[in-house]
């Protein structure tokens, strides 16, 4: 497998965390020194393992909120 090459230029928030320190974080993220993206994972406590995740453009981020804002919580 290759490497994948990561730099959290931004941490945007904490959204949980486990009982073993991993934390559920949204930050922007440049994968493989392209332009960075909005990303939601867990990340263990130094950021040297993160499990699997969801990467977002602005676009798409804009509309998770639009339909979050919608929702009745």
């Amino acid at each position: 497998m290759a490497d994948i090459k990561y730099d959290i230029e931004e941490t945007i928030g904490i959204i949980s965390e486990s009982p073993k320190g991993w934390k559920k974080e949204l930050n922007l993220i440049s994968w493989n020194n392209n332009a960075p993206k909005f990303d939601i994972r867990d990340w263990s406590p130094e950021h040297t393992k993160m499990g699997k995740g969801v990467t977002l453009t602005n676009e798409e981020l804009k509309k998770l909120k639009d339909i979050l804002n919608e929702m009745k919580l």
